[in-house]
């Protein structure tokens, strides 16, 4: 965090330091006529912040904790990108005891290993095992094992967060995922029969079977059973399904994917701590990110990936901090960026500020919980400058529409603002990124 936002006034304040002449006049008038729809009782933070001339243009509660929301996925995607790098590799693999397979079988068992790929589907699962009978295997003489131990076992969020009551209910978080942890069931309902998606409660056996199923399905004859256990080190890799960690981003912060999020999350706290990923090495490690690049932390609590826990405490002048941080980071700024919704165009921001200056120029997360409403990102304006906005509104009073109403204003309002100041002009907008 630059000293710029540190110095930034606890108590509400409003500072158009670097607006010039009646320009900035008027972009003050218009900003506090949005700032008065706010309904009373609301508690809420703004910031917005130039990175390139380190000014601030406006801060109000900067400090104050809130519920960021899904913006928490901000800190998740940010941390995951310096820890792992956008070109990681999520993996599903498919590991045999044997690998001489010149008489048609594999002496032993076969297993399947989740390794953290949160978009392996039924149909990755059916390539692997046609790209198995095509090596000519046509028996397997032992069992077939669901390996998940790349995380820990602990599935539920409630498991991981103390007295949480959670309003989205997600699959099983594990390392080893098909079709996002769900499957058909097919039941009777009034007379009828229709097919509902539900949870699975055992994601390793839930995969063995899939597998044992496929195998025989495509003429391949499994004498052993279908069980859940650790694969030995001495297995060979046959086949892998995998994911870069920059497609991974996209689904989480354009469509504010939860499941992906916490899975990505767990993937966070095995790598950087090179054990069993977990909720408490996946804290250490943002923290530890939050800490390491002088963001200010104080009064930022993350529990989660997703930002789904009302016990996820962040700040607007941290939110700032980390969009700063990945601005500045020219190996993992582009990843970052791209995983954003664009205004008006994709994700969550999809249908927001279209026919408005903010149009194509604002790329952000969007969050939102019962009473709690929340933005960041990165502007453009028309003449080429960046900005930085975060907002986050508690409110007791109003929906979620309103307070997206005010902050979709507050935006287009910047984005049509033209700076008279002469360096403005040298101003690319976002390094130059193109759609």
């Amino acid at each position: 965090m630059t000293k710029a936002i540190i110095k930034t006034s606890v108590l509400i304040l409003l500072l158009f330091s670097n607006i010039p002449g009646n320009s900035g006049d008027e972009i003050k008038v218009r900003i506090e006529k949005e700032l008065s729809r706010i309904p009373s009782g609301t508690t809420y933070g703004l910031m917005i912040y130039n990175p390139l001339t380190q000014d601030t243009l406006i801060s109000i509660n900067h400090t104050r904790s809130m519920i960021p929301a899904s913006t928490t996925k901000l800190f998740t995607t940010a941390a995951a990108l310096e820890i792992m790098g956008g070109d990681y590799i999520f993996s599903t693999q498919i590991l045999v005891d044997d690998k001489d397979f010149s008489d048609e079988v594999v002496n032993g068992n076969i297993y399947i290993k989740g390794l953290g790929n949160p978009m392996f589907t039924d149909d990755d699962l059916g390539i692997l095992v046609d790209s198995l009978y095509k090596s000519g295997v046509r028996k397997v003489e032992g069992d077939v094992i669901g390996d998940d131990t790349f995380f820990d076992n602990i599935y539920t969020r409630d498991d991981w967060i103390k007295d949480e009551d959670a309003n989205v209910t997600l699959p099983p978080i594990s390392a080893l995922v098909i079709d996002r942890n769900k499957t058909v069931v097919r039941r009777k309902k009034k007379g009828r029969y229709r097919n509902y998606f539900v949870n699975i409660t055992n994601p390793p056996l839930f995969a063995a079977k899939k597998l044992k199923d496929k195998l025989e399905q495509s003429g391949i004859t499994v004498t052993g059973e279908a069980k859940s256990d650790l694969t030995p080190s001495a297995a060979y890799l046959f086949n892998e399904s995998s994911v870069e960690l920059r497609e991974v981003i996209k689904l989480i912060n354009k469509n504010s994917d939860n499941f992906t999020a916490e899975c990505l999350f767990k993937s966070i706290g095995a790598i950087a701590s090179g054990k069993q990923g977990n909720s408490l090495y996946s804290t250490q490690a943002i923290v530890t990110f939050i800490k390491e690049n002088e963001i200010y932390a104080e009064g930022t609590a993350v529990v989660d990936g997703s930002g789904i826990s009302r016990f996820d405490q962040i700040t607007v002048g941290a939110m700032i901090g980390v969009l700063e941080k990945m601005y500045f980071d020219m190996k993992h700024f582009d990843d970052f960026i791209n995983s954003m919704s664009i205004a008006g165009i994709d994700g969550t921001l999809d249908s927001r500020m279209r026919n408005t200056p903010a149009y194509n120029n604002f790329r952000g997360k969007t969050g939102t919980l019962n009473g709690v409403s929340s933005i960041s990102g990165y502007l453009t304006t028309e003449d080429g400058d960046d900005y930085i906005v975060g907002m986050i509104f508690e409110f007791t009073r109003g929906g979620s529409n309103t307070f997206r109403n005010i902050q979709d204003n507050i935006i287009e309002i910047l984005a049509g603002w033209k700076n008279e100041s002469p360096d403005s002009i040298e101003y690319q907008g976002l390094h130059g990124l193109d759609d």
